[in-house]
Formats: C-alpha cells, structure tokens, sequence
C-alpha cells in the first residue's frame, strides 16, 4: 500500500503519524511512505531522520486579527494546492492521512479534490481550524478523545486514539529508574513540562524541592535545558535527599513512564494517550498557551473520568503541588482508582484502529 502522510508545525501533529508509519512498516513491510510538511516545521527537522521520504511545501497559518499577511497567505495555500496535487500525481498514493497542522490542509484537500481516499486524525478534544474545514471534504476523521465528536460529521467520525499508545504498552517493568539514581522498589513521581520545560511548573518545583525531600516517595523531574542550570545553581538535588533527581530532559521516557507512579505534565494530547495506555493516574497542568485552551478540555474529560486531577497554571504553587502529590501518593487505594480509570481512557490498540479504518476505506 501507498501511505501519503501529512501533519506539522508542532510534535503532537508529527509523532502520531511516526508512530502509524512505524507500525504499519512492521505489519506490511512492503507499504510505501511519503511524509509531507513544511520546509519551516519541526517535521523538517524530525522525519528525514527516521529515514521516511519527505517532501516540502511552502504555507502559512491565518493571523487572528486584520493582517496584510492573510492576503499572502490565501496566495500560499492557492499556490499549496497546487504543489500538493503534482506531489499525489508523482507519488499515486492509495490514501492520504492528515494530522494536523496548515500543511495538511493544502494535501488533504487536494487529495480529496482528486478523489483519492482521505483521513484527518485529531488528537486533541478541541479541534483545530484546520480539521474542522478539512472534516467536510475527508471521507473519515478519527478521534483520540469521545468528546471531539461533537465537532465533527457523526457518519464520518470514528473513535481509533493515538498511535504513540500502542508504542507505549510495549515498554514493560524494569530497573531504568536506576539511570537517575533513584531505587526501582520505591513509588515514584515523574514531573516534566515538556521538551522544553514549562516555567511555571519549574517555578513551583523549585518551591517544593525542600518539601519533597522529606518525602517516603521519589520525584523525578525532567525540566528541560531552559530551566536546568537554574535549579542546579539553586540546589544540589543530590546532597538534599536520596529521593530527589534532576533532569534536563529524558530521552527514554516512556521507559520511565512505564516505572512510575504518578505523573505530573502538561495535557498535550500525545502525553495523555501515552499515560492512560500505560494506566497511570496523572497531575496535569494545562497549558494557558495553546489555541481554543484544548488542553484544558482535553484534562478535563480525565477528570471527569476520576483518572487526572487538574490545576490551573495560573494556581499553581509549590504548595499546591506538593498537596496534590500527597493526596495521591500517601493513599495507594485512591492511586489504584486512578489508575484504572486511566487504563479505562486509554487506547492501547489506537495504530491497530487506524490502520483498520484505513483498509475499509482502501478496500
């Protein structure tokens, strides 16, 4: 079979449709891949180094307000569609799969325009404007949250998760929380704020440092290069207490994941398929930051569920980070509600559900 795959601009459009291609090159090895994106995204950066074909065309997003700008980006996405119609002409795929992203706008579309099988994959419980338009010309749109489905045509919309859950479930019980010099037997919290880290997280860390320390559970917190030196100036996290480790980032964390106890993040659509295909119970922290506020929405149907609890970035405090942690970490039967009700989120089989949604519309 050949898969034209298109999504960009941010890691949680891109590595779903890494994980599917991964899978799906498992399973038939002899499918063809053509990756999509933006010679400016970070999928410029990412997917020619996993080896998959990869092609550029050039776009822009809608500035919100008045712009001049607007007017250059109709141009972009006219001129888009075009590049994105010699693209399909050359590479004939049997279906195309958007993720999101202004670039999948132009390939989708044109695929649906020339009548060749299309699917647009939203992660999150609030799509973007792109899927939203796309969603009137794709043949399906899959959904990783039962809450995005009000968004979108009933006959077409199918529930299939993310494919980084499958990839997830394969990491199982081990000894990697060695690596950071913490003890494997011992229950353990894993805080991170993303690649980057997340300010405000790191400000309330660093409040609660002092408190965690005395602590009977581990805290291991990934802060991201931004925010290391700054806690490493402030702390020796390795005097303070046998308990505690620092990280700048963690390059096997969904090892780690699979070796923890609670997590305390962000509620980007890709960490929350990990957590709840892997079942643990979560502190999330939705960032202010992103567009139509998703990430609130997307922690809020967990909370709902009894899985997550939630913070507001604008609450957060050491102290409120430390009463949540001990709320979950000092009462096991609690965690253990928690963390079934995340498994119950989750959807481990979500790159097996897509590929099946793309074999009944290919066959």
């Amino acid at each position: 079979m050949r898969i034209l795959v298109t999504g960009g601009g941010t890691g949680g459009h891109i590595y779903p449709a890494l994980a599917f291609i991964r899978y799906v090159q498992k399973i038939q090895p002899d499918s063809e891949f053509l990756y999509v994106g933006t010679h400016r995204g970070l999928e410029n950066k990412i997917v020619p180094e996993t080896g998959i074909s990869f092609k550029t065309i050039k776009i822009q997003g809608f500035k919100r307000k008045l712009s001049f700008e607007n007017i250059k980006t109709v141009q972009l996405f006219i001129e888009s569609i075009k590049r994105s119609k010699e693209i399909l002409r050359e590479f004939k795929p049997d279906v195309v799969i958007g993720t999101g992203g202004y670039v999948s706008g132009s390939v989708v579309y044109a695929a649906a325009r020339m009548k060749i099988p299309t699917i647009v994959h939203e992660q999150n419980s609030v799509p973007g404007i792109t899927n939203k338009f796309l969603s009137r010309f794709a043949d399906k749109v899959g959904i990783c949250f039962p809450d995005a489905a009000q968004y979108f045509p009933e006959s077409k919309t199918v529930l299939v998760g993310n494919p980084r859950a499958q990839e997830v479930v394969t990491s199982g019980k081990s000894e990697v929380l060695e690596q950071y010099g913490l003890l494997p037997d011992i229950p353990t919290v894993l805080i991170f704020g993303g690649s980057q880290g997340a300010l405000k997280i790191n400000q309330a860390v660093i409040q609660a440092l002092p408190q965690f320390s005395q602590k009977e559970y581990q805290v291991l917190y990934a802060s991201g290069d931004r925010y290391y030196n700054e806690i490493s100036e402030k702390f020796d996290v390795g005097k303070i207490s046998r308990n505690l480790s620092l990280q700048p980032y963690i390059k096997n964390m969904t090892d780690v994941m699979a070796n923890v106890d609670l997590l305390i993040a962000r509620a980007g659509a890709t960490s929350i398929a990990e957590f709840t295909a892997l079942g643990l119970p979560g502190i999330l922290i939705p960032s202010p930051y992103v567009t139509n506020d998703h990430q609130t929405k997307n922690a809020q149907s967990l909370v709902n569920a009894g899985a997550v609890k939630m913070i507001a970035d604008a609450d957060l405090t050491g102290d409120k980070l430390v009463e949540a942690v001990d709320e979950i970490m000092n009462d096991p039967e609690k965690r253990e509600r928690m963390a079934k009700a995340s498994r119950q989120e989750g959807i481990p089989d979500a790159a097996e559900r897509l590929w099946t949604l793309v074999n009944e519309l290919v066959n």
